[in-house]
């Protein structure tokens, strides 16, 4: 059994959500803060479910940065490797739910941009079995992209598994996204696993059909594709076979951190495999993987808000 650590790389950030009901960010007068970012609930689903994960990421040197660090030790994620910015605040994100259900959304970057070539380089990811790339953010501007990028290639080389959810949000991406798509068909090509909605499926490849985009993937690189279709399960293929592994039915309330939650799941059991990648050509193997994460993932759902609803939920609800 692999009882190596997992990496994850990306953003941490702190979400403020407004809890008053049908109100824009402008006339909002309360706000709940939460610790937020996809790699952030990627690490809390793999310790929550008994493994051992380590945080690569910036945060400012701000009471805001230390919630973040603080929230990372009670989660009993290896957080040596978050770093703290001088300079920079940490990134904060406020949002707020509108009549219809539009969202207004406003994103003031800070830290985790900042990180650069040399601080990825110098981290112990050599320590690490698995080095996920899950970020929201990452892609977005220097010196984090260009490092971001470099570092997936240097670790895919250096022969490790490497996991890639693009994690595609419009609010962050408009009038940008051809920019999203060839910087997210660039880390897929050094992916052994690719975590894609069934949205960013179609965005990413240009096709309608999720099976001709999913091959499109392989032709890029993926070894592994899973593509998440919520309450209908998750589409899987490993290049030779592929199938739809069903999910299990729950009373959902809140789908946030849910695809991180999957994500999670699948490199905490992969990661009990000796040689993950030898894993991903046994088909019936991978299924079962896949059918675990569809229920933390479904778990995750019947409790509101990402590390929240991570945290309540024990290993025991998914043997």
């Amino acid at each position: 059994m692999n009882k190596s650590s997992i990496l994850c790389v990306g953003e941490l950030l702190i979400d403020f959500f407004c809890t008053d009901i049908d109100t824009d960010l402008a006339h909002g007068q309360h706000f709940s803060k939460q610790a937020g970012g996809a790699p952030a609930n990627v690490c809390a689903t793999i310790t929550v479910l008994g493994g051992r994960a380590r945080f690569l990421s910036k945060v400012g040197n701000d009471p805001f940065g230390y919630f973040l660090k603080e929230t990372m030790r009670d989660l009993t994620i290896d957080h040596s490797s978050i770093l703290e910015d001088q300079h920079h605040p940490t990134t904060l994100a406020f949002v707020s739910l509108k009549e219809g259900g539009e969202r207004d959304f406003v994103f003031n970057r800070g830290a985790d941009a900042h990180l650069n070539r040399e601080e990825l380089h110098e981290s112990s990811w050599r320590e690490s079995s698995i080095i996920h790339f899950g970020s929201a953010t990452a892609l977005l501007d220097d010196p984090f992209k260009s490092a971001y990028q470099a570092f997936i290639q240097t670790v895919k080389e250096a022969g490790k598994f490497v996991s890639f959810d693009p994690n595609f949000r419009s609010d962050l991406w408009k009038g940008r996204e051809r920019d999203f798509i060839e910087m997210a068909e660039h880390c897929i090509g050094q992916a052994d696993f690719v975590k894609v909605s069934e949205e960013e499926c179609k965005i990413i490849s240009g096709r309608s059909h999720l099976s001709d985009g999913v091959n499109y993937f392989h032709r890029l690189g993926a070894s592994a594709v899973a593509v998440t279709l919520g309450k209908n399960g998750t589409l899987v293929s490993n290049g030779k076979e592929s199938s739809t592994v069903p999910s299990i039915l729950v009373h959902s309330v809140d789908s946030t951190g849910a695809g991180d939650a999957f994500v999670g799941a699948t490199l905490h059991h992969l990661n009990q495999y000796q040689d993950p990648k030898a894993l991903l050509e046994n088909f019936e193997e991978l299924k079962n993987v896949i059918s675990t994460a569809n229920r933390v993932g479904a778990t995750v759902c019947t409790k509101i808000g990402a590390i929240s609803a991570i945290r309540e939920i024990g290993e025991e609800v998914f043997l």
